[in-house]
C-alpha cells in the first residue's frame, strides 16, 4: 500500500500562491504523483498565512481549500468536519472559529470572550457558543 505524504504549511503556500516558481514546480509534481494527507492544523495555519501575509480574500481561500480537498489524492483527518468548517466560514465565521466550532460539535458549549464569534455562530451546529 502506497503511503500518503503529510505536507507542511509552506508546501501548501507554494502550491496556492506560486510565489517561488522552482518550489511550485516541485510541489505541483508532488501533488500529481503522490497521495497527500492534510492535517487540520496545517490547513488552519495556511489560512492564516494566506489571509495575513498574502492578503488573500476569505472567499478565495475557501475556494482554494475546496478545490484542494476535491482532488482524488488529497485526504484530511475528517472530511465532514472540514466541510462544515468551510460551510460555516462561508456563512460568516472566521475560518479558525469555524474549525474550532466544527471540532466541538460533540460538546454542548464552547466558551469564548469573542463577541463576534458568539453572534455569528448563533444557529450554526449543535454546540452553543457563549461567554463563560
Amino acid at each position: 500500500m502506497k503511503k500518503r505524504r503529510v505536507v507542511d504549511t509552506n508546501i501548501l503556500i507554494r502550491l496556492l500562491t506560486k510565489d517561488d516558481p522552482e518550489q511550485y514546480q516541485k510541489v505541483y509534481a508532488l501533488f500529481q504523483q503522490e497521495d497527500i494527507f492534510l492535517i487540520e492544523t496545517v490547513l488552519l495555519e495556511t489560512e492564516l498565512v494566506l489571509r495575513y501575509s498574502y492578503q488573500f480574500e476569505k472567499h478565495k481561500i475557501i475556494q482554494a481549500f475546496r478545490q484542494l480537498l476535491s482532488l482524488p489524492n488529497v485526504f484530511v483527518e475528517n472530511p465532514q468536519l472540514m466541510n462544515n468548517a468551510l460551510d460555516w466560514a462561508e456563512q460568516g465565521l472566521d475560518f479558525p472559529d469555524a474549525l474550532h466550532l466544527a471540532k466541538s460539535q460533540t460538546e454542548s458549549i464552547f466558551l469564548t470572550f469573542d463577541q463576534r464569534f458568539i453572534k455569528k455562530s448563533q444557529g450554526i451546529g449543535d454546540c452553543e457558543v457563549k461567554l463563560p
